[in-house]
Parts: C-alpha cells; sequence; structure tokens
C-alpha cells in the first residue's frame, strides 16, 4: 500500500533530523535532486516551466489511477532537490489530498529559513503549480 501524504512528509523530517548541520542537509537535497527520475523531455517546454522560480524548473503531471504522478526537473542541482522531495510527497496521491495537504514539513525541516528569497518564492511557486495540476485533474476526476 503506498504512503499517505502525512507519512511521506514525517518521513522526510525524520530524514532531516538526522543531519547535524545544514552543509550535510545540502548535501541531502543534491543526492535527492540527483536521484530525480527524468522528465521526459518533450515537457521541458514553457507549458511546464514554473514560473517565478530564479532558476528553470519543469512541472509535468500526468493522472494515473485517479492518482498524479509528478515528473520533474531544474537547470540548478538545489532546485533539483527541493522539487525531488515535493514529488516524493505529491506523486501518487489523489487530487483531493494534495489539496487538503498542509506543507509544514518544510518549515519543520527548516529549509524555508536556509533558502535564499528568491529560491524560497520559487519553492512557493512550486507549490503553487502543483496544487494547480491538482485542482485541474480533480475537475476532471469529477466530469
Amino acid at each position: 500500500m503506498s504512503q499517505t501524504i502525512a507519512q511521506l512528509q514525517e518521513e522526510i523530517v525524520e530524514e532531516f533530523a538526522f543531519f547535524e548541520d545544514w552543509m550535510q542537509r545540502y548535501e541531502h537535497m543534491i543526492a535527492l535532486g540527483r536521484s530525480l527520475p527524468e522528465i521526459d523531455p518533450v515537457h521541458k517546454d514553457d507549458d511546464h516551466l514554473i514560473k517565478g522560480c530564479q532558476s528553470k524548473v519543469w512541472v509535468h503531471a500526468a493522472l494515473e489511477d485517479d492518482k498524479l504522478v509528478f515528473t520533474a526537473d531544474s537547470d540548478a542541482i538545489i532546485t533539483r532537490g527541493i522539487i525531488a522531495l515535493l514529488v516524493r510527497v505529491f506523486s501518487h496521491q489523489k487530487p483531493a489530498d494534495i489539496l487538503e495537504a498542509p506543507t509544514d514539513f518544510i518549515d519543520e525541516i527548516g529549509l524555508k529559513e536556509h533558502l535564499s528569497p528568491t529560491r524560497a518564492n520559487g519553492l512557493v511557486s512550486m507549490i503553487k503549480q502543483i496544487k494547480l495540476y491538482a485542482i485541474a485533474y480533480q475537475t476532471q476526476i469529477k466530469s
């Protein structure tokens, strides 16, 4: 059985608690970015580009068995790690669950406070785009 969003978020909080300082956490973010599955190059276009990010970030969503599956990429390694975390939490979840999910885990791991203001804005834009996909696909499921 797949994990809930809350379980995945708790897993990430526990994972980041192992690291003693932010350099180790950044290294972990970079490793997460490297492990992010490849996005289909056809989706690395303006339609999938997230507005409001300092670096380029592409996010694609597809509906499989009433659950959203996200693929993503970024041209910046830390940003790629950030989107990898979001994909891990929100992929393979129902649109309604994505819309209801809090994003407190980001504050709990201290991510937002260790990002530059432009990266923090980009993080907000990534979450917003994921929620917009959830709204769009939830509408499709209902109709």
